[in-house]
């Protein structure tokens, strides 16, 4: 991560970040009790654009309502507190922005309600490519992801995230740059950040909500931009072998964009360079993001 901007949003004030601190007592610290959104702006060399802004700052409360944990400022105080805080740091280069609220102080309380004290904290840091574009090797895990049966796999919650730890020092002891999840069925989930697709027979792929894969915005994105390109688009069970066995393979999420996978264990996807297919997408994505496609201009919030 790069160095955090000079100045952090927390609980409605601006502060420097050496003055942004919490006691060691916060309920969060022990039992996870933290809910996050990861969100990119992007700038174009005339203003900086946040992406789909309305949709993370929803998704970033309803992630809270899962556990009964309350969000204490609107909709519209965050993503203004998001917007100054763009100002205030002066960014004029692309980054990314992480709003996350918490439980405070509640004592060893397991029992937490909707009156819980909670605080909410914002800071951005400038950011590139979290993976080569060039395409990324990757292994299956031996860890499962979690299911609705255990964990709420919709709500983007600090604790649920241990899971995608442990998939990520599965995947780099064995020497692979990323993990890909299976469901508690054996079917293709996701990556422990990350959705993913596959394109077989022409037609791109993606598991359902039902692997316990995040409804991602990247992926939603992706499902309705792909309609302009003409592109059959299936959201299905993926197998094992059927992931092997794709034409290409790519993962997206706010932090990874679009990443092509070349390589899933031993096997070599496609050519093992990237797809023509996923090429077109990410041009598309890119196009999107940096405000050069008027179509969906609506997904994009100038800051300046």
């Amino acid at each position: 991560m790069a160095e955090i901007s000079k100045y952090i949003w927390f609980d409605g004030k601006f502060l420097t970040k050496n003055k942004a601190k919490v006691p060691v007592t916060t309920h969060a610290i022990h039992y996870g009790t933290s809910i996050f959104e990861g969100i990119r702006a992007y700038w174009n060399e005339e203003n900086l654009f946040i992406f789909r802004l309305d949709e993370h700052v929803k998704r970033f409360r309803n992630s809270g309502k899962y556990y009964n944990i309350s969000l204490r400022f609107s909709d519209k105080e965050i993503k203004k507190a998001i917007i100054n805080l763009c100002k205030k740091n002066k960014i004029k280069k692309s980054c990314y922005v992480r709003p996350f609220y918490f439980v405070g102080q509640y004592g060893i309380n397991l029992h937490v309600t909707k009156n819980a004290p909670t605080h909410v904290a914002i800071f951005s840091f400038p950011f590139g490519d979290l993976f080569d574009k060039n395409g990324i090797t990757s292994c299956v895990s031996i860890w499962r992801k979690f299911s609705d049966a255990s964990t709420p796999t919709q709500a983007k919650m600090g604790g649920n995230y241990l899971n995608s730890i442990l998939a990520t020092q599965d995947a780099k002891k064995r020497g692979f740059d990323e993990a890909i999840l299976l469901d508690k069925n054996g079917y293709v989930s996701e990556a422990p950040g990350e959705n993913i697709f596959i394109i077989k027979n022409d037609t791109l792929l993606t598991p359902p909500l039902s692997s316990s894969a995040l409804d991602g915005i990247t992926r939603k994105s992706i499902l309705t931009f792909t309609k302009d390109l003409k592109l059959k688009t299936k959201i299905k069970n993926i197998t094992k072998e059927e992931l092997k066995s794709a034409e290409e393979v790519f993962l997206s999420g706010t932090a990874a964009e679009i990443t092509p996978i070349i390589k899933v264990d031993k096997k070599k996807i496609g050519e093992g360079i990237v797809g023509n297919t996923t090429k077109l997408i990410m041009e598309q994505y890119h196009e999107i993001v940096m405000n050069r496609n008027k179509k969906y201009s609506k997904w994009v919030t100038p800051v300046y």
